[in-house]
Order: C-alpha cells, then sequence, then structure tokens
C-alpha cells in the first residue's frame, strides 16, 4: 500500500446512516418474512440509499458508500431468524418477545456468523469463480451512482458518468423510487384501504377430488419471483403442480368435505396438516445434498484462507484489500459470544424447574450444537450465497434441519432424566429446540450474507476488516430492532395459531410458514405423532428431483431444477407461489426481448442485457421495500387503534364499498386483478427502456 492519505470508509456519519437503514429494512424483512415465508436482500437498495444521502456531503466516497451497504445488508439477512423465533409464541412457551433474550440470541448469533465466514473470505471470494450474484451487482450499483472509484494505486478517481448505460448516477435511485412509490400505493389501496383484494382462488372437485387455481396480487411477491429467474420460478411451478394437481386430489379423492366447511378450508387444512410436511421432507433432502457437495471445497478453501491469516503473523507486507480481522479478534468475539450464548440460554432455562445439574447440561449441549452446527453452516451458506446469491439460498432448509437434529438429540435426553413425562416438559422441551435453532439461523444467515458483502468490497477495492466491523454493528442494530417489531406485528396482525385477542380479523393474521412448519416438527417429533409418511414421500420426491437435476447438468442443459425450489412450491400456499412464477416469468419475457433485439442488430447480448438487469433489479427492490414499508406503517396504525379501543381495519373503506360492490369481494378482486396486470405491463416496458438508452 502506497504512503498516500488513507481514503474514509469506516465514518460516524456512515454508521448512523447504515444504522438508520438497518432499522427501517429490518421491520421491512420482519414485516414481509412473517407474512409471506420470504425475506429480501436489502445490499442493493441500501447502497442506493447511502449514496442518496452521502452525496449531500462533498467529502463521501464510494468505500464509505460501500460501509453504510455493508452494514445495512445485515437487515436482509439477520431478520431470518423470524423463520423459527415466534414458534415460541404459537406454542403458548412465551406471550411477547422478550427484549434482552431476543436481541442476545439474535446478535450473538449473528456475530459468530461474521467470524466464521472471515476464514473462507481468501478462497471463496479472492480466488474462488464463484458468481455471487447480489455481490457482483451491489458493486455495480454501487460504481454507478457514485462519482468516484479506487484506483490499483489507493487514489480515488472521478468519475461521473455510468459508463455501462452512459446516464447520470442517480438514474439508479430514480428508479427505486418509482419501484416503491408504486409498491406503497398499492399496498395501502389493499391492506390499509380494503379497496383491492391481494388475491383470488378459483375452486372446483372432480368427483371428490379438489382443485385450485390461485393467483396472488403481491407486488413483493412479484418482485421476488423476477430476481429468482426463470429456472426457479419453473421449479417453483413443479412443487406447486404436486402439492396441488396431485397431492391435494389424490388425498381429497378418499374424503368427504364436512358439512358447513367450503371446499377451499377443506383443501387448505388438508394441505396445511399432511402436504406441507412432503415440502419438508424435499427441502431437507436437498439441503443435505447441497451439505454434502460442498464438503471438499469448504476444506479445501478454510486450509487455503488460513494459510492466507498465518502470512500476517509471518511478518508479511499484506496489501490494504486483503487485511481481515486478526486471528486473536476471531477467536476473542467467538469466545465471548460463546460465553454471552451460555448466560442467555440459562436465562431461558432458568424458570423450567428442572434441577441445576439437568439445566446446565441442557444449556451446555444446546450451547456447543448451536456453535457447532452453526460453524458448519457457515461453510455451507458462504459457499452456497455464491452459487445463487443470499435471497435464493436454503435458508429454511437449514432451519429444518436443525429443528430435527436438536429435537431428535433432546428426544434422546429428555427420555433420560423424564423431562418429556408431562406435557409441561414436552412443552419446554419443543421451546429449547426452537431456542437452539433461532442461534444456529442467526449464524447461517449472517454468513450467507458476509461473504456477498466481502465480494462488494473486493470488487470496489474496500478494506475487508473494516466491512467486517460494519457488519457486526449491523448485527447488533438489527437484533436490537428484531423484539420490538415482532411485538409490534403479533399485536396488530397475530400470528398463525398465536393470536392475542379472539376479536382479530383471522384474514388478516401473519402466516409465519416457516415458524409454523418448523414448530410443527419440533412438537410432532417430542409427541411421537410427526407424520412421518408424509416426509419420507418427500424425502423421495426430492432425491427424484436431485437425480433428475443431476442429469440434466450431465448433459449440459440450460434447465436446471433446484429441488430446493421445488420444496418451497409445495409448502408454500398457492397464493404466494402464483406471484413468484409469475414473476420468473417476466424475467424470461425481458431476456428473451433483448435477446431479440441483439439477434436484430447484430449486438453482444450480454453487453445489451447488462443495463436490463440492472433496472430491473433497483425497480424490483423498490417494489419490495415499497410494500413491506407500507405493512409496517399500517401494523403501527393498526396497533395505536386497538390501544385506544378502536378497530383492527381502522382505514379500511369496506363499509362505504359494501352498498356498491355487494359483500362477495369479486369487484375488488377484478380490480386487484386489473392493477395487477398493468403494473406487471409497466414493470416490463420500463425495464426493457434500459435498452433504448445505449
Amino acid at each position: 500500500m502506497n504512503n498516500t492519505t488513507p481514503i474514509r470508509e469506516l465514518t460516524l456519519r456512515g454508521i448512523i446512516i447504515g444504522a438508520l437503514i438497518t432499522v427501517i429494512f429490518t421491520a421491512s424483512n420482519v414485516y414481509l418474512g412473517l407474512k409471506v415465508g420470504l425475506t429480501f436482500s436489502s445490499a442493493i437498495p441500501a447502497a442506493v440509499i447511502s449514496m442518496a444521502v452521502l452525496r449531500f456531503f462533498s467529502n463521501s466516497n464510494i468505500l464509505e458508500n460501500n460501509m453504510v451497504q455493508t452494514q445495512a445488508s445485515a437487515a436482509g439477512t439477520l431478520s431470518s431468524v423470524i423463520f423459527i423465533l415466534p414458534g415460541l409464541l404459537m406454542i403458548g412457551y412465551w406471550q411477547s418477545f422478550p427484549f434482552w433474550q431476543t436481541l442476545l440470541i439474535c446478535s450473538a448469533g449473528g456475530m459468530l456468523g461474521v467470524v466464521f465466514s472471515i476464514p473462507l473470505r481468501h478462497a471463496m471470494v479472492v480466488k474462488s469463480r464463484l458468481p455471487y450474484p447480489e455481490g457482483v451487482a451491489a458493486a455495480e450499483i454501487l460504481k454507478a451512482g457514485c462519482n468516484d472509484y479506487v484506483d490499483e494505486n489507493d487514489k480515488l478517481q472521478s468519475n461521473q458518468i455510468d459508463s455501462a448505460t452512459g446516464e447520470a448516477k442517480d438514474s439508479g435511485f430514480r428508479d427505486i423510487l418509482f419501484g416503491g412509490f408504486i409498491a406503497a400505493a398499492v399496498s395501502f389501496a389493499t391492506n390499509g384501504l380494503r379497496l383491492l383484494s391481494d388475491g383470488a382462488s378459483y375452486w372446483f372437485t372432480q368427483g371428490r377430488a379438489i382443485f385450485q387455481l390461485p393467483i396472488g396480487f403481491s407486488l413483493a411477491l412479484l418482485s421476488a419471483g423476477y430476481l429468482i429467474g426463470i429456472a426457479s420460478g419453473i421449479a417453483i411451478l413443479i412443487g406447486t403442480l404436486i402439492a396441488w394437481g396431485v397431492a391435494i386430489p389424490v388425498i381429497s379423492s378418499s374424503l368427504v368435505v364436512p358439512e358447513g366447511v367450503s371446499i377451499g378450508s377443506f383443501a387448505m387444512k388438508l394441505w396445511s396438516s399432511d402436504v406441507r410436511f412432503i415440502g419438508a421432507g424435499t427441502l431437507a433432502i436437498a439441503a443435505i445434498w447441497t451439505l454434502l457437495t460442498l464438503i471438499k471445497p469448504i476444506i479445501e478453501g478454510m486450509k487455503t484462507s488460513l494459510r492466507s491469516l498465518n502470512s500476517n503473523n509471518a511478518g508479511d507486507v499484506i496489501p490494504r484489500t486483503e487485511l481481515d480481522l486478526s486471528p486473536k479478534i476471531v477467536l476473542l468475539i467467538s469466545v465471548v459470544m460463546f460465553l454471552v450464548l451460555i448466560a442467555t440460554f440459562y436465562s431461558f432455562v432458568a424458570d423450567s424447574g428442572l434441577s441445576q445439574v439437568t439445566a446446565w447440561g441442557l444449556v451446555i449441549g444446546s450451547v456447543i450444537f448451536a456453535f457447532v452446527i452453526g460453524f458448519l453452516v457457515a461453510a455451507a451458506c458462504g459457499y452456497m450465497a455464491g452459487l445463487v446469491g443470499s435471497s435464493a439460498s436454503p435458508i429454511s432448509g437449514i432451519g429444518i434441519i436443525a429443528i430435527t437434529v436438536i429435537s431428535l438429540l433432546l428426544l434422546f435426553m429428555g427420555g433420560l432424566n423424564g423431562m418429556l413425562d408431562s406435557e409441561q416438559g414436552t412443552n419446554f422441551a419443543t421451546a429449547l429446540a426452537i431456542f437452539t435453532t433461532s442461534a444456529v439461523l442467526a449464524i447461517a444467515t449472517i454468513s450467507n450474507d458476509n461473504l456477498q458483502d466481502l465480494k462488494t468490497g473486493y470488487l470496489v477495492r474496500a478494506t475487508p476488516w473494516r466491512q467486517q466491523v460494519a457488519l457486526l454493528i449491523g448485527c447488533m442494530v438489527g437484533a436490537a430492532v428484531i423484539a420490538p417489531v415482532l411485538d409490534l406485528l403479533y399485536e396488530a396482525y397475530g400470528f398463525s395459531g398465536a393470536i392475542p385477542r379472539p376479536d382479530m380479523d383471522p384474514n388478516q393474521v401473519l402466516a409465519a410458514p416457516q415458524a409454523t412448519l418448523m414448530t410443527t416438527i419440533a412438537k410432532g417429533i417430542f409427541s411421537h405423532k410427526l407424520e412421518w409418511t408424509m416426509i419420507i414421500i418427500g424425502l423421495v420426491i426430492g432425491a427424484v428431483v436431485i437425480v433428475i437435476d443431476l442429469l440434466l447438468a450431465k448433459k449440459g442443459s440450460n434447465l436446471r431444477i433446484p429441488a430446493l425450489a421445488v420444496g418451497m412450491g409445495i409448502y408454500l400456499p398457492p397464493a404466494i407461489t402464483a406471484p413468484l412464477i409469475i414473476g420468473s416469468v417476466l424475467s424470461w419475457i425481458i431476456s428473451s426481448q433483448v435477446k431479440k433485439n441483439a439477434q436484430a442488430e447484430n449486438a453482444d447480448f450480454a453487453t445489451m442485457f447488462k443495463p436490463v438487469e440492472r433496472k430491473g433489479a433497483l425497480i424490483a427492490s423498490g417494489l419490495i421495500v415499497g410494500e413491506s414499508l407500507v405493512g409496517v406503517a399500517l401494523a403501527v396504525v393498526i396497533v395505536i387503534s386497538i390501544t385506544n379501543g378502536g378497530s383492527d381495519a381502522p382505514l379500511s373503506i369496506t363499509s362505504w364499498l359494501t352498498p356498491i360492490f355487494g359483500e362477495s369481494g369479486l369487484i375488488q378482486q377484478l380490480l386487484g386483478l386489473l392493477v395487477f396486470v398493468v403494473i406487471c405491463a409497466l414493470f416490463i416496458r420500463r425495464v426493457l427502456s434500459a435498452v433504448k438508452t445505449r
């Protein structure tokens, strides 16, 4: 490194801006995850917002913006602990989310995710050919939006125009705002005013077999589908067809719909109690297969990275862009977080009524499990993020494996101590399994994100150890937000199986699909009532899909069928999978049109598609953020209304619309469909406009 004035990177103002963005995006992701079981990657929108704010400061630069983006990206990942944590309310073990326990389990797990992935950086980021789609995209956004870049001599150079599109650097922020305003308006009209329906379904029977033609109108899900692409969309469609075109019709054909129960309600109950476990089995075997295929490269990567770290102690001159947190600091953070987890777990089991010996045995066993499995998961998730991106990584599959293994271990331990002889003991064991899995998921989600951020930093020539510090800060800030937001949403909407007041609207309950599924698995194991038949069917389906995918890969086919996406299609409600599939089709339409234009103009497809891809990602990110933020804002309004004795739908204009539209809701469904179709067309048109700017 040359002796020039150090470039500003990790600054106080950047930390404050990053903290504010983290708070907003953590709240957004918690809401979206509880509603539909999906979270969004916040790296790209965080980078755009950072650039919009820091441009008001004359001495800001691309590296400072990168640090803000790195810190805020924790919001898109750490919030994934809500895939399991609400289960403690579903079983009645918690009545709310204790702030300190939630803060410590999330922050300790998240910080371990950071330090566990540090040894992997050199092999998986610097030397690897892994694509890191979101990390590369975030780097492109920073390069496009900032007016400078860092050259190979560590000097800032001016760069006012986007070399890829020739546009001014504020175009990306306009695209984010475009998507955000549209999604916010539609979400407010749907969930606030109740003017539009959020979906529609047509149920019909063939004999006794029940079928459904569903569609959902969520713009956030549409955007998520666009980002995952057509291959994953096809896989989700296959899973949906397995669940609703095969499993539900076959099961329902041998049953009689009870009198007074609609065929839709009956089919959804069958899906929830039986078919969803097929999806759990498919996800489990897909996650295990992924981990097995990664063992060798993970071990090789760790050896390479550890050799790189040891070179620091040998006195070698290490370039600024290769400096990680020192091994001593990594070890210190690991030890401190281990002790924090022990204290947190002890506070969790202290009121269980168990003897001190049994309680401490469970605490030590649970923490060691979370620590060891978390380290293995960190390596796997970091590699998977490089393959498919953070958003598409199988975090839910990791959670299913973790909750199953820890439940089986506790079942063995509980049997030795007589812990499961009572209903209270069974409930406690379920709660401990959920709490332990929360720590594992916190580790998994952050490690899933950390290498993606380090790839961004590598491309813009950031300092790795400063990025790692920024992400540690992001973990603490994000963890502090999760408990209050969870309490807010619980009081406003309630969760599936956990409603705080009997008079709440059941249609507004947040499904929390992953938490529901993982809690059901743990309860089923401890009560010996888990539907293993359905899980085994799912394992077989997953194995078949894996074999098919391997055959397609061997033949060099461009079409792949990810088993994890098939599993998602089975266990997510069809009203959720439908917009995901539609969004993936939009990505295929746009890509096909660009390819056609490239052929007509005899131009290079990759060059022509690059600005289109960037514009689509920005607009999609805006749609996700806009809908999510409105959901959180409406939650605040609902809580205030209920606290003052008002309705849980204080802004609804349904009572005004009923005399005009009737009570069936058909008009709202048609209006929702019309708006959805128009926005799809508008999305395609605006994204393809990037071709014309060349």
